[in-house]
């Protein structure tokens, strides 16, 4: 079994938090004039806007946070971490195209939309049909988090067309699910992976650490010392 280390549970944590408090900080340099529940968050960064340079670093640092998530994420299946990485890319990519005062940009559109894409996708492909897969990279769960998430961006999407409607709290309840979904995925993996620690805990004190197979034909003894030196290396 594949382990996540300490530095992707960091990542994956500060996240949302992130996301939420540059929001946050961004809609109150923006001053009252700034409407969150009809207006998008790319208002916030727009040229020209007060709180433009936070959301900004704000993006910036977010999709590094997405991107030493999928390279940590080794359970999971290399195209969902992938997909994980290039959503980070293009969050950071929202970032450096900035709507302009008034009106609309085509670039920052096209990067929203593949970001928005990539980050509803990467659950079910990063997916694991094995039966002993983390709950989080089960293919039922995953492909269920991918049809919300899609429910999600359609929902942004209608109401960022519709006249008065509520396209700021559409957004942030998408961009915020897809911002936690990882420290769900990891979170569940380092549960897995401590439970399999102390089952493998639980054999050795009943039939000693000098086993060398389980009844599956597995090297029990091996996995355990491959687990502990896998912690002794991502643990500090």
């Amino acid at each position: 079994m594949m382990f996540v280390p300490w530095w992707a549970v960091l990542s994956s944590a500060c996240a949302p938090f992130l996301l939420v408090g540059g929001w946050s900080i961004a809609a109150e340099l923006h001053g009252p004039g700034y409407d969150p529940v009809t207006e998008t968050i790319s208002v916030m960064a727009a040229y020209g806007a007060s709180g433009r340079w936070v959301l900004t670093g704000v993006l910036f640092v977010l999709g590094l946070c997405h991107l030493v998530t999928a390279w940590g994420l080794r359970p999971a299946a290399l195209a969902g971490r992938a997909a994980l990485a290039c959503g980070g890319v293009a969050v950071i990519g929202m970032g450096l195209s900035p709507v302009p005062e008034s009106g609309g940009s085509e670039v920052h559109g096209w990067v929203a939309a593949v970001g928005f894409a990539l980050m509803a996708l990467w659950p079910v492909l990063a997916s694991d049909r094995d039966g002993a897969a983390p709950w989080g990279l089960r293919p039922a769960l995953s492909l269920a988090v991918c049809l919300l998430m899609g429910l999600g961006a359609a929902w942004f999407l209608i109401e960022l067309h519709r006249q008065g409607g509520a396209a700021g709290v559409a957004e942030r309840v998408l961009t915020t699910a897809q911002t936690a979904w990882p420290f769900v995925v990891v979170a569940s993996c380092r549960g897995r992976a401590a439970l399999r620690t102390d089952e493998l805990d639980e054999r050795d004190g009943r039939g000693g650490r000098g086993g060398t197979g389980g009844p599956d034909g597995t090297d029990e003894a091996g996995e355990r010392d491959a687990m502990d030196d896998t912690y002794r290396t991502d643990w500090p």
